[in-house]
């Protein structure tokens, strides 16, 4: 089985955000940074070498394979910036008609700015999302 890409680092979450991330986006990475660490209690990490996660689980596939990710978290992807969230049901499409200009993947919500959205739409899916996550691999002991 090959070695998972997306993992928990060592790397600094200032020097990522400071070579990645133009003016505006440092801006918006330092409010998406307070309200995660104010979500989830948790300090930043950087997964892998591009996304700065906060908290995490283990999760365990039908397959059997098995890993361990944060539990929310964001990252710089040029002009846009990417939250992870798990948006999977029908629950979640009510709030995501009210985030404002964005675009959703199946687990990457995508955006150009943050005065773009509601922030209090989108901590709340941030919420659900990690409720959701911990309902799912009934984790009681998030880290």
């Amino acid at each position: 089985m090959a070695e998972l890409k997306t993992k928990a680092t060592h790397a600094s979450v200032a020097d990522y955000i400071s070579t990645r991330a133009n003016d505006s986006q440092k801006t918006d990475c330092e409010t998406l940074m307070a309200m995660f660490k104010k979500i989830t209690g948790q300090p930043p990490k950087m997964w892998g070498p591009s996304i700065v996660g906060y908290g995490s689980y283990k999760y365990k596939y039908e397959s059997g394979r098995t890993g361990e990710m944060c539990l929310t978290g964001f990252a710089i992807r040029g002009r846009e910036l990417v939250v992870y969230l798990s948006c999977e049901d029908t629950s979640h499409a009510s709030l995501l008609c009210k985030l404002g200009q964005h675009r959703m993947t199946k687990s990457c919500l995508y955006f150009k700015r943050l005065s773009d959205l509601d922030t209090t739409v989108l901590e709340q899916l941030v919420i659900n999302s990690i409720e959701k996550i911990n309902a799912r691999y009934n984790e009681n002991n998030n880290t």
